[in-house]
C-alpha cells in the first residue's frame, strides 16, 4: 500500500464553500467575461482552476496583472487528490501572505497505525511514514502539513477574491488559434476571450495540450488500479484521528484511512487491488462494501461518500512546455506517482515560477525570450520529481522500507546552472533557494516577501539603485550565505550572486528588472 497519496482521477463534485481571509486589494481585478456573441480582453487567460490555476491568478493579481482564470465545471473540485503540502510549497504560502491560514487549517502528518487480527480490529505497531525534521534558521518549514486538495483550493481561492481575482466557472475553452500578438481562446457558449498569453493548467487529461499536438511520454507505474474516496464517519468508528490507519489482511487488497483536518470524521480512503484486471466500484453502494469488506469499519459507520475515483498510477511528461503564446503547468505538463506528495507540490511552484516571467515581459518590459526559461528551468525539475515518486511507488510495493525522506521536502530543488543563474559567492551559487535567518526585528523571508526583487548585502556595502523593483539591504555576517551581494528573484532563488556588483546591472537588465532613477 501506499499511503502518502496524491491522485489525478475526477468524479462529479459536490459544493465547497470557501473561507473568509483578508488581503491587500488588486492593482488588477478580474477580467470579467464577456456577454454572448461579444469577446473579452486580457493579459493572460488561465485554464483550470485547481492549484496550479489558483496559484498563478493570485501571483498576477498581487503584480497588477490583468487575468482571467476559467474553469469548465460549476465549482472547486471537492476531493482530496492531494493531502501534503511539502516544506518548499509552504515557504511559497508565506510569500503569497498564506502560509498562516494555512498552517491553522492543516496539522502534522499522524503515525501510521497497523490493524491486525481476524477481524482487523487489533491495534498492531505504529511508525512515521514521513521522516521528521526539525525547523531551523534556514528552514522554517520542516515537515509537510497534512491538508486536503479540497480545502487547499478553498484558501486558494478565497485569497484570490480578496485581491479582487474570481473563477469564472462553467466556463470551458473549446478551441484556441494564437498569431504573433496573442491567443483567441473559444468557449463552448461561443464567446471569445483574447489574451497575450495563455496558461493551460487543465490536468493530466489537458485538451489544450491535445489540441497542440504535444506529446506526453511516459510509462505505467503500477498495473494494479486503486481507489480514493473521501468518507465521513460516525463517531463510534473505530478509527480516529490521532493515526493513519492501515489493513493489509484482505487478499483483495489492502486499505487506509488517513484523518483529514478541518472537519470531524473526514477520512480519506485509499484502497489498491491485488487483481490488475479489477474494475473498482466507485458507486456509494460500492465504496461502503469495499470499506466494510477490507477494515473494521462497517458501512453503516459510513454517513457519506463525499467523492470517489479509481486510477492506475502513471508518470508522464509533455514533451515542452511551451508552443508560442501557450504554456503548460501543473498536470497538463507532468503526472506523477501519487507516492511521496509531489504532484500538487510540483504543480503550484511550476505557477510561482511562470507568474513573475510573465509579470517582468508584461508590465516591466522583459524581453519574451525569458518565458522561454520557464520550461528550461521546471521540466528537468518535473523529471528528477517523477523519477523519485516513481522509485517510492515501487519500492513500496515490493514492501520495502519506503519512509518519505528529506528529498520529497523539496527544499534541495534548485536551478544551478540554469539560464537565470549567475555567478556566486559566499555559501551559495546562484540557481539556489535562499535561505531564511533570524534578523534583530523580523527574518529574511520577510524581506523576500511580496512581488519584488532583493538585493542582500551580507558584510559588504550594497550598490545605490534607484526604483522599486529591487529592494535592497545591508545586513551583517552570515553564515548560511557567506559574504557577498545576492539578487533574489521574486520566487526565492538566488538569480546572481557576486563579491561586488560587477555583472548586476547586466543582468538585471536581462530580465526586465533594471532600475531607473
Amino acid at each position: 500500500m501506499l499511503p502518502n497519496m496524491e491522485l489525478n482521477a475526477v468524479k462529479e463534485p459536490a459544493p465547497a464553500t470557501p473561507p473568509e481571509t483578508s488581503a491587500t486589494a488588486s492593482e488588477a481585478p478580474a477580467t470579467p467575461l464577456p456577454t454572448a456573441g461579444a469577446a473579452a480582453t486580457t493579459d493572460v487567460l488561465i485554464v483550470g482552476a485547481g492549484p496550479t490555476g489558483l496559484t498563478l491568478a493570485i501571483d498576477l493579481a498581487r503584480r497588477g496583472v490583468p487575468a482571467l482564470l476559467v474553469e469548465k465545471a460549476d465549482r472547486l473540485f471537492p476531493g482530496s487528490r492531494g493531502k501534503g503540502v511539502q516544506p518548499r510549497t509552504l515557504e511559497l504560502l508565506d510569500d503569497l501572505g498564506l502560509a498562516e491560514t494555512v498552517l491553522r487549517a492543516g496539522r502534522d502528518y499522524p503515525r501510521m497505525r497497523d490493524w491486525v487480527g481476524p477481524d482487523g480490529t487489533e491495534r498492531g505497531r505504529e511508525w512515521d511514514m514521513i521522516e521528521r525534521a526539525r525547523p531551523t534558521e534556514q528552514e522554517p518549514y520542516a515537515n509537510a502539513l497534512l491538508l486536503g486538495q479540497a480545502r487547499l483550493q478553498e484558501l486558494l481561492h478565497a485569497h484570490l477574491k480578496s485581491l479582487g481575482g474570481d473563477v469564472a466557472f462553467s466556463t470551458e475553452v473549446t478551441a484556441a488559434t494564437q498569431d504573433t500578438d496573442g491567443v483567441t481562446a473559444f468557449l463552448a457558449d461561443g464567446r471569445t476571450v483574447r489574451a497575450r498569453y495563455l496558461v493551460a493548467g487543465d490536468g493530466g487529461r489537458s485538451g489544450i495540450r491535445r489540441a497542440l499536438g504535444i506529446a506526453m511520454e511516459g510509462e505505467s507505474v503500477d498495473p494494479k488500479p486503486m481507489l480514493v474516496a473521501d468518507l465521513t464517519l460516525t463517531d463510534d468508528a473505530i478509527v480516529d484521528d490521532l493515526n493513519w490507519h492501515v489493513w493489509t489482511l484482505s487478499p483483495d487488497g489492502g486499505a487506509v484511512l488517513c484523518p483529514l483536518p478541518g472537519e470531524p470524521n473526514l477520512f480519506q480512503l485509499i484502497a489498491q487491488y491485488s487483481d490488475e484486471n479489477a474494475v473498482p466500484d466507485t458507486s456509494d453502494a460500492g465504496v461502503r462494501k469495499l470499506v466494510a469488506a477490507r477494515t473494521a469499519v462497517t458501512e453503516e459507520q459510513i454517513t457519506e461518500v463525499r467523492w470517489a475515483s479509481d486510477f492506475r498510477p502513471r508518470a508522464a511528461l509533455a514533451d515542452r512546455y511551451r508552443e508560442g503564446r501557450i504554456f503548460l503547468a501543473g498536470d497538463a505538463a507532468h503526472i506523477h506517482s501519487p507516492a511521496g506528495g509531489q504532484g500538487l507540490n510540483t504543480s503550484v511552484q511550476d505557477a510561482y515560477n511562470l507568474g513573475w516571467k510573465l509579470a517582468q515581459v508584461l508590465r516591466h518590459g522583459a524581453p519574451d525570450t525569458l518565458l522561454d526559461t520557464y520550461e528550461q528551468e521546471r521540466r528537468p525539475i518535473a523529471a528528477d520529481v517523477l523519477g523519485m515518486s516513481t522509485r517510492l511507488h515501487r519500492t513500496a510495493i515490493l514492501g520495502e522500507n519506503s519512509q518519505r525522506r528529506s528529498e520529497v521536502r523539496q527544499l534541495g530543488l534548485g536551478y544551478r546552472g540554469g539560464p537565470l543563474s549567475t555567478g556566486r559567492a559566499g555559501a551559495l551559487e546562484a540557481g539556489d533557494r535562499a535561505p531564511d535567518g533570524r534578523l534583530p526585528d523580523g527574518r529574511i523571508f520577510d524581506l523576500l516577501r511580496g512581488p519584488h526583487f532583493t538585493l542582500l548585502a551580507f558584510d559588504t556595502p550594497a550598490p545605490a539603485l534607484t526604483g522599486d523593483l529591487v529592494r535592497v539591504h545591508e545586513l551583517g555576517a552570515y553564515e548560511a550565505y557567506g559574504r557577498g551581494l545576492f539578487l533574489v528573484r521574486p520566487d526565492g532563488y538566488v538569480g546572481w550572486a557576486g563579491e561586488d556588483a560587477t555583472g548586476l546591472d547586466d543582468y538585471l537588465a536581462s530580465i526586465g528588472a533594471a532600475e531607473r532613477p
